[in-house]
């Protein structure tokens, strides 16, 4: 009988080790599966008098190839190249909304500026005035048409967002209840493989959206926890995650732990990676860095232009009114832990010094700290009213207690709400209150090239003579105060001259180019009634503008240039970031496949080995129940 015991185990070991192999096959495609394999074990011997004879071959169990720091491994880099894909393929999209070319937004701001051109060579053609406004409404109409196209992504990303998060919560839900089955099963001596698989699938499939990090929980089930330290899944019991609006500023996203009916943020830094990481860092970075830089060039732009308009003339001589509808100030955005009634809010005070960033308003023991959010820069100052980049921040009612923070942004909603100010070509302000006359015994070697106002001086209609001196340099009489002082002390005082370097004074900008000669006078004085129709000092003062350092150093003309440089620094970041992190992906995958995939040829081989060992253990168990019915037979005679 312990021939015919150890064929019959041999024979049903073989055939089991032969379900396992087509297992194996039959999976090989099948998501997250890991190779399973027969483990052998020696059913032990028996004594007899003449030695020890082996009793044959039991199945061990069935284990799973299986490494848990390559399967972690796997995970962890799965989640970081999501989060890097994901925001890469948002800021493609984003970029598409900022084209060059005739279509983008430099070439209709270019337009809009070099249209004054023809003005100043005619400033009492209506027809090149009217273009001047289409070209203007061409440019705010352009304006708005790319911060809608920002709208329009930053509510997809958030339900994108919303929707990453359901997923989440179903994966979640799943989870807790393969570790449910797997607990289950503890009081066997045997591993659920195929259990085990769906839990690390699971776990992998979670990663997709947010990183986790996993500890070992009871009866082989996993605990996963999200943001550092919240449980996500605990054994058999799964909690959920919401999306919600940042308190202090509704236009950043926030993803929220939610347990027993409370809600916690989870910082944007804790998520690590995952399509949800992606989309928010896409959302509340990326996005308002560029949202921040299309409101600054609206408004650099509208002041720019209101203000150099507010100092000309139209043609019925009156003071420029409004180019653009002057943008609202933006008001500050309270926390909700706020104790005090303060209401704050920002202006303009310079176009040419902001800075395309959000900020921090906080009310310390020592002033109010104000903090710019895009390099964290911070200015403590006494109280409010105070000026910062080019921004006024008002106190508009009430006041602040320590502890409470504002959250502004005065860029972004100045794009999305531009309009033109100015219909009617005849309210153009294209002349200059000044005008400049040079004197009857001048020489031939000096020439004017421009003069508008530049600011509006109390003094700027005062008679001002400037007389050239032999060494080239000149005096001026007539001057107001808060002018510079003269460059050399003299007798007589004189200012320093370079030939098309712009002279200010009084509140006006004469440019002179060529040679002085000694005697030669210039005086600026108020512009007559009857020169206006011709007069286009101002429409120069507005071409002027198109070379004054406006952002960050940059020119006023090259502003959309500076927009586009920044997005298209943010893209090819990203796509770097997406291709590294997808190779280092790819590899941990490899990794991990090469210990836990199933291998087709290495299957083929193993079939083979079995195949021949279930066939063996069969003739062997035909040749033992032969010589066992010989022996019956021999005996029963």
């Amino acid at each position: 009988m312990g021939a015919l015991s150890i064929g019959a185990n041999a024979l049903t070991t073989n055939l089991a080790a032969l379900q396992v192999i087509g297992h194996n096959i039959a999976n090989v495609n099948t998501e997250g599966y890991s190779r399973q394999n027969v483990q052998l074990e020696t059913a032990g011997y028996q004594k007899f008098g003449n030695g020890y004879f082996g009793k044959g071959v039991n199945i061990a169990t069935v284990e799973r190839s299986h490494d848990a720091y390559l399967t972690r491994e796997a995970q962890i880099t799965s989640a970081i190249a999501s989060a890097d894909a994901i925001r890469y393929s948002r800021l493609q999209q984003l970029e598409s909304a900022f084209p060059l070319g005739e279509g983008g937004l430099g070439s209709a701001l270019n337009s809009m500026l070099n249209a004054w051109g023809d003005v100043s060579s005619s400033p009492s053609d209506l027809t090149a005035r009217t273009v001047v406004i289409a070209r203007a409404e061409e440019f705010a109409s352009r304006l708005r048409n790319t911060a809608g196209q920002l709208d329009s992504l930053r509510s997809n990303t958030y339900q994108q967002v919303e929707g990453a998060v359901n997923v989440v919560n179903q994966l979640a839900s799943d989870l807790a209840k393969v570790n449910q089955r797997i607990i289950e099963t503890q009081g066997g001596t045997h591993t659920p493989n195929d259990l085990f698989d769906q839990r690390d699938q699971l776990v992998r499939e979670i990663n997709k959206y947010v990183q986790t990090s996993s500890v070992a929980g009871e009866g082989g089930a996993i605990n996963l926890f999200v943001g550092g330290s919240q449980p996500l899944v605990l054994g058999q019991n799964a909690q959920r995650l919401a999306v919600g609006r940042d308190s202090a500023d509704p236009s950043r996203v926030q993803v929220l732990f939610t347990q027993a009916g409370m809600s916690t943020p989870i910082a944007d830094a804790n998520l690590g990676g995952g399509e949800i990481a992606g989309l928010v860092r896409f959302m509340n970075q990326d996005l308002t860095v560029v949202e921040n830089q299309l409101g600054r060039l609206a408004l650099a732009s509208a002041i720019s232009l209101n203000e150099q308009q507010a100092l000309g003339l139209d043609l019925q001589g009156n003071p420029g009114t409004n180019f653009f509808v002057p943008p609202a100030n933006a008001t500050a955005q309270g926390a909700n832990t706020n104790t005090g009634n303060a209401q704050i809010s920002t202006s303009v005070s310079d176009p040419t010094a902001l800075m395309a960033s959000d900020y921090d308003i906080r009310f310390e023991a020592g002033g109010v700290n104000i903090i710019r959010m895009s390099d964290g820069q911070s200015t403590v100052v006494p109280s409010l009213p105070a000026v910062i980049d080019g921004l006024n921040f008002n106190l508009d009612a009430g006041a602040g207690n320590v502890g409470d923070r504002f959250a502004v942004r005065p860029f972004a909603a100045v794009a999305r709400n531009i309009q033109l100010a100015i219909g009617s070509p005849d309210r153009l302000a294209a002349a200059s209150p000044v005008q400049v006359v040079p004197g009857v015994g001048n020489s031939t070697g000096l020439s004017v090239e421009s003069l508008y106002a530049v600011s509006n001086s109390p003094n700027l209609t005062d008679p001002v003579t400037l007389t050239f001196q032999a060494d080239g340099t000149f005096t001026a009489t007539g001057l107001g105060p808060g002018n510079p002082p003269p460059d050399n002390v003299g007798p007589p005082a004189t200012y320093n001259f370079s030939p098309g370097v712009p002279m200010e004074l009084n509140g006006w900008s004469l440019t002179l180019r060529g040679t002085p000669t000694a005697g030669d006078t210039f005086t600026v004085d108020a512009a007559p009634a009857s020169s206006i129709a011709q007069n286009s000092g101002n429409a120069v003062g507005v071409l002027a503008m198109r070379d004054r350092p406006t952002f960050e150093g940059i020119a006023l003309a090259d502003g959309y240039i500076s927009l586009f440089s920044e997005l298209g620094t943010q893209v090819q970041g990203a796509k770097f970031a997406s291709e590294f992190s997808a190779s280092i992906a790819q590899g941990a995958e490899t990794a991990r496949t090469n210990v836990a995939g199933v291998n087709l040829d290495e299957e083929a081989a193993r079939l083979l080995q079995f195949q021949q060992a279930y066939q063996a253990s069969a003739k062997f168990l035909q040749v033992a129940q032969s010589t066992f019915d010989s022996l019956l037979q021999t005996v029963g005679r």
